[in-house]
């Protein structure tokens, strides 16, 4: 029943928000979805060898962005960030976007990045609130209704709100921004429309969910009439997945995106379920909607089959989707979201490290598969320095950081301005957690030559491999720093520098976090 005040008028207007509102988080869904579902069985490979073709394909990728930080150490992840644009264009004004003219393009309102690891022992989708704060890169102008990329280019822009970064920029932007943040190997993207959404769950039979009470949003009127289980479809679901104003939750985006990880969930083991597995006109349908109503990019038959060969039998159990924390909004009049960078790196450099996170379930056996050989191997433990050769690498090719541990005020800034003149790709400045006495050239997985490249120039200086450290390297200036650093040593020759143990410094998770596992079938949101 709807309160007191639905009137007929109040109805009336609440239909006509109903075709305004932007419906993005329903797709997300399907297409998280169809990629874990379709990786999870081989059971329609013969068939989807022939709809190749058929995907449309849009540059948004960048393997060479070099905010990817420890990269060998993602050496046979699968990484897909997956969008839902709330384009008005064509037949989605039918379900519920609005048109063209009350708001043109497209943006991404809801953001997923998915992380399958080498060893394919789990599966991790980390949710992105819409209006989080990002500091988005300069990035090609995008056209959405051509899907096309133009000459002019969309300027950088410091506190944007995270879903402009595609509305502006495209898949490409979008990807900039979430490897920023991040620091992810993204190599698949895929951007969802929604007008298929209703059709996929449909063909499904629609999907279960669970809500301990009725729900009602203000902007989309009654969603569930009644608490407990019960199976959505259509335009039911689609409203389940997209309300942010529901009486009940009065937290917003974030009680949508509690809503979508449930259903997620729920849809997800429902297309692993054999229903759908042993019936190729409905599992096939699926597969076409999907393909039909999606813009991919590393996305083709023969990935998703080598990805399918290597999953087979993963449990959903093993699928967590985790939030983004933030830390309140701005009171810059623009209400955005203001992640927790600290607890963002820890999140990531956990899921880059494969650590367990909060919520997992324990694998039931030993994955079949281990990471690549080829990967970084783990930095010796030893309690005592050794000795390590390398060869030298061209400055170019190598991101510091400066960190002053000596208390000299502007030392850090004046190291950094000479390695910026000798070609080395500064990437800031700061000041060190406490000060040290010796310089010391931090390092993560794949940088122990570009480290050993530095140490060489500073006379007593000594490397560490060290897991925080997010891209790059870093110098830390100690007290024994001489003021200057020396000559660059020849690309390709060979050095010889000591290398400290590991260091035990680590970024504890936060305890705050939403989390949700996919056998959840509880009755929370």
């Amino acid at each position: 029943m709807l309160p007191a005040s639905g009137s007929r008028l109040a109805e009336a207007n609440r239909r006509a928000r109903r075709r305004r509102t932007a419906t993005t988080g329903g797709r997300v869904v399907v297409a998280l979805a169809c990629v874990l579902s379709l990786v999870g069985t081989g059971f329609v490979w013969g068939y989807l060898r022939t709809t190749n073709g058929g995907f449309r394909t849009i540059t948004a990728v960048n393997a060479d962005d070099k905010n990817i930080r420890n990269k060998g150490a993602q050496t046979g992840d699968q990484t897909y960030l997956i969008v839902g644009t709330d384009t008005r264009a064509g037949q989605n004004g039918r379900v519920g976007a609005g048109t063209t003219a009350e708001a043109d393009g497209a943006r991404s309102d809801t953001v997923i990045l998915v992380n399958v690891p080498a060893n394919r022992s789990r599966v991790v989708a980390v949710s992105f609130p819409r209006d989080l704060a990002v500091d988005r890169p300069e990035c090609r102008s995008w056209d959405n209704n051509t899907g096309t990329y133009g000459t002019d280019m969309v300027p950088a822009e410091t506190g944007a709100k995270l879903n402009t970064a595609y509305g502006d920029g495209g898949p490409e932007c979008a990807v900039k921004v979430i490897q920023q943040l991040s620091g992810l190997n993204i190599n698949h993207f895929i951007a969802m429309d929604f007008f298929g959404f209703e059709q996929v769950v449909n063909k499904l039979g629609g999907v279960q969910v669970c809500s301990p009470t009725p729900l009602y949003d203000y902007e989309l009127g009654q969603i569930l009439s009644r608490p407990g289980k019960q199976i959505v479809r259509g335009s039911r679901a689609l409203n389940y997945v997209r309300a942010r104003t529901v009486e009940s939750e009065g937290n917003g985006d974030y009680g949508r995106i509690k809503r979508q990880q449930l259903f997620m969930s729920s849809l997800l083991r429902g297309m692993l379920s054999g229903q759908v597995l042993s019936n190729p006109a409905r599992l096939n349908g699926i597969i076409n909607t999907f393909i039909k109503y999606s813009l991919v990019d590393g996305i083709d038959t023969d990935s998703l089959l080598n990805l399918a060969q290597s999953l087979d039998g993963l449990q959903a159990g093993r699928v967590t989707f985790l939030t983004v924390p933030t830390a309140g909004t701005t009171t810059d009049g623009s209400n955005n979201e203001i992640p927790r960078t600290d607890d963002i790196n820890a999140i990531f450099d956990a899921i880059i490290n494969d650590d367990p996170l909060p919520g997992e379930q324990k694998a039931a056996a030993p994955p079949s598969s281990s990471r690549a050989e080829s990967s970084t191997p783990s930095p010796t433990t030893s309690e005592a320095p050794t000795e390590v050769t390398a060869s030298a690498q061209s400055p170019e090719s190598i991101g510091v950081r400066v960190l002053n541990a000596t208390g000299t005020s502007g030392l850090a800034t004046r190291v950094s301005d000479e390695m910026s003149t000798k070609g080395f790709d500064v990437r800031g400045v700061a000041d060190a957690s406490q000060n040290q006495d010796q310089t010391v050239v931090r390092y993560g997985p794949g940088e122990q030559a570009a480290a050993a490249t530095v140490a060489s120039m500073i006379p007593g200086a000594v490397i560490q491999p060290d897991r925080t450290v997010k891209s790059g390297i870093e110098v830390l200036l100690g007290s024994q720093f001489a003021g200057s650093i020396g000559d660059v040593p020849t690309q390709g020759s060979p050095l010889r520098v000591t290398q400290n143990p590991q260091s035990n410094e680590t970024v504890e998770l936060p305890n705050d976090l939403s989390v949700t596992n996919g056998a959840d079938t509880s009755c929370n949101t």
